[in-house]
């Protein structure tokens, strides 16, 4: 019957439940002894339109060291304090800046003084594909520049201790009610005059908050002691020990093996599947790829090569694409008009002129088939380089030779001439 009795007093359980309760806060929630120091005076208002009109008096009357505190944001209180712009977007400004200019001159140096490289048509230091970096050294820098800035600076962490904390005034201000509260430190403080003011304000409450006492323990030091040191030692080993349990055994435990494990070999390995033991594979011979027609005279002599005609006409838009690609594949070893001036300064051998008269002479067949195959030290362009590509080329190639070995025609010539004879001959009759 001892059971069925507790169970059955609801009273006896209640005062049980509040007697745990009060244990708990005995021992965990214990208040800091107070000095007899006074540190503010503090008054709690319950509407949004209170707080605001006694942030506006209290900021008027020339309080400086003064606060606010409401569970949520008001809109509006950031004026009634009269509180200046904070100065944390200039320091994300100057940081992100630096960041840029940075970035700028690191790839600047690298890519352009320091390793150059050269890829055809392309200048050393390139800026658009230099924005994805220099974007992301931005956004580091600023984030880490103001976090710091925050921290040191304008929060003056880790200044974890102040007098507010454990008093009825903190607790209400961040669940239902609106306090403010003026410290003793200020110029103007006077008690008397303070708590005048909060009260013809209609303030709820009024208290006092008064400086704590502080029980620094045995130690002011916690590296010098050594119960703090085991602890500390202890916290380390589990928490890295079960860092590298989770990340290394629990998360690969059967089934899951995050796909490390897979049938396939790795590039330049050698392979136990095929006999030769290469597991870098070459096309079955005679396939073709979707969409791609094979070029019927590679691999042979000029002398084999049947005529055919570019299937291409040379239309604006296909002369613009091959000067682009001309500008890229080209232009590094024959130069930009085609004369042989090679870009890359002595380390390659400079090929002929792509402007005598036996080039201006080849067919345009003759031309595809040398990027096609190559020539001499020419190599073949045929996987750089789309079928379409090589014959866009071959049309702005005619225009630089015709640009460069000009007809009478082209300039009008003929017709000025003729002209002039037939005047010569008037003024002959005459």
């Amino acid at each position: 019957m001892y059971p069925c009795r507790i169970f059955a007093s609801g009273t006896g359980n209640k005062n049980m439940i509040k007697n745990i309760f009060d244990k708990i806060n005995k021992k965990f929630l214990k208040t800091e002894d107070r000095s007899g120091k006074l540190f503010a005076i503090t008054a709690l208002f319950d509407t949004p339109d209170s707080i605001i009109k006694a942030a506006r008096l209290v900021s008027t009357s020339g309080y400086k060291k003064f606060d606010v505190l409401t569970p949520y944001p008001v809109h509006g209180l950031d004026g009634a304090m009269r509180l200046k712009d904070t100065k944390i977007g200039w320091v994300a400004l100057i940081a992100g800046l630096s960041g840029t200019a940075l970035a700028f001159l690191m790839i600047f140096w690298m890519a352009g003084v320091d390793y150059k490289n050269i890829f055809g048509g392309k200048p050393f230091f390139n800026i658009p594909p230099s924005i994805p970096i220099m974007f992301e050294v931005t956004v580091l820098l600023a984030a880490l520049t103001v976090t710091g800035a925050m921290v040191a600076f304008f929060n003056r962490l880790p200044a974890n201790s102040d007098p507010l904390h454990d008093t009825p005034f903190l607790r209400r201000t961040t669940s239902d009610l609106y306090g403010i509260y003026i410290e003793s430190s200020d110029t103007k403080f006077n008690y008397d005059e303070v708590n005048s003011l909060f009260t013809e304000l209609g303030a709820l409450v009024l208290e006092d908050i008064y400086y704590p006492e502080l029980d620094l323990g045995k130690t002011q030091n916690p590296l010098k002691d050594f119960k703090f040191i085991r602890i500390l030692i202890l916290v380390v080993i589990l928490v890295s020990g079960g860092t590298y349990f989770v990340l290394n055994v629990l998360l690969f435990l059967p089934p899951f093996n995050w796909m490390h494990e897979q049938d396939r070999v790795d590039p330049q390995t050698y392979s136990e599947f095929f006999k030769d033991g290469y597991s870098n594979r070459k096309p079955v011979e005679g396939t073709i790829a979707r969409g791609f027609i094979p070029y019927e005279f590679k691999g042979m002599p000029d002398s084999l090569v049947k005529p055919f005609v570019n299937p291409l006409a040379p239309t604006k838009e296909v002369i613009a694409r091959g000067k682009n690609r001309f500008d890229i594949y080209c232009s590094p070893c024959h130069g930009y008009y085609g004369r042989g001036d090679s870009r890359l300064r002595g380390q390659f051998p400079n090929p002929p002129t792509l402007m005598s008269e036996k080039v201006r002479n080849w067919k345009d067949y003759n031309i595809y088939h040398v990027i096609t195959n190559g020539q001499n030290v020419m190599p073949s362009y045929e996987r750089q380089l789309p079928r379409d590509d090589r014959w866009a080329i071959i049309h702005y190639l005619r225009v630089l030779q015709r640009s460069q070995n000009a007809m009478d025609s082209d300039l009008g010539v003929t017709n000025t001439r003729a002209v002039d004879s037939s005047k010569t001959e008037t003024n002959k009759e005459k």
